[in-house]
């Protein structure tokens, strides 16, 4: 608001002015100094809310699903896919392994190169057995891609010696051992496969082939 202007006739009407200007400069300073203390309280219970109510996140509008990603499983159920693809191409059944195998009472293998002494240690036990497979009552397609799978990942881990568990064929129609011989040819086509024989009979005689492995490279 401002003031109403002084006349000045006298020394005395000079003080008066001088003094309502200092009045002035007074309320002016005051009203300056309390604006600044409003501005530091505000600020100051600003920070106080941000301290004690941290990081604020925006609530999700609840007028939208909010709906999970899933993984998607395309590629490893391809993976799968081909690996069982591979592994049927790998052996075939319809290999002609009987004249790969040696001409004796346990029709043993080994490959060319290999010397029958390798076939007489294996069959005299020299190597350890270190995993097993069983192939009972398993059909052929599921035995094959098995049996596959098993020697690949023997070799890999650095196995060098394994039983192959395949049956003797008693509950097999006309009780012949089918499947044993899908078992010959199918691990004589496989590449890590150093030499086979005939299984001792207490680790499963004419039922199982005690299997030597090409050492790993690993």
């Amino acid at each position: 608001m401002k003031s109403k202007p002084v006349k000045v006739s006298s020394l005395t009407d000079l003080k008066l002015v001088r003094r309502e200007i200092e009045a002035q400069a007074q309320q002016r300073a005051r009203l300056a100094a309390e604006l600044a203390r409003a501005k530091q309280q505000v600020a100051s219970e600003s920070n106080l809310f941000k301290n004690a109510a941290g990081v604020v996140q925006p609530l999700p509008d609840k007028r939208r699903a909010q709906l999970k990603k899933e993984p998607s499983t395309t590629q490893p159920m391809q993976y799968q896919r081909d690996e069982k693809a591979v592994l049927r191409e790998a052996i075939s059944d319809e290999f002609d392994v009987g004249t790969l195998l040696d001409t004796d009472d346990m029709l043993s293998f080994r490959r060319p190169g290999i010397g029958t002494d390798v076939t007489r240690k294996l069959r005299r036990g020299d190597w350890s057995i270190q995993r097993q497979l069983d192939l009972h009552g398993l059909r052929r397609d599921e035995a094959r891609e098995l049996l596959s799978s098993f020697i690949r990942e023997a070799h890999k881990q650095g196995i060098r010696c394994v039983r192959v568990v395949h049956g003797k064929g008693l509950g097999s129609p006309g009780k012949a051992p089918v499947l044993k011989s899908r078992v010959h040819s199918w691990l004589v086509q496989k590449e890590e496969v150093l030499a086979f024989v005939q299984a001792k009979p207490a680790d499963g005689g004419a039922g199982a082939l005690v299997v030597l492995l090409v050492p790993s490279k690993a």
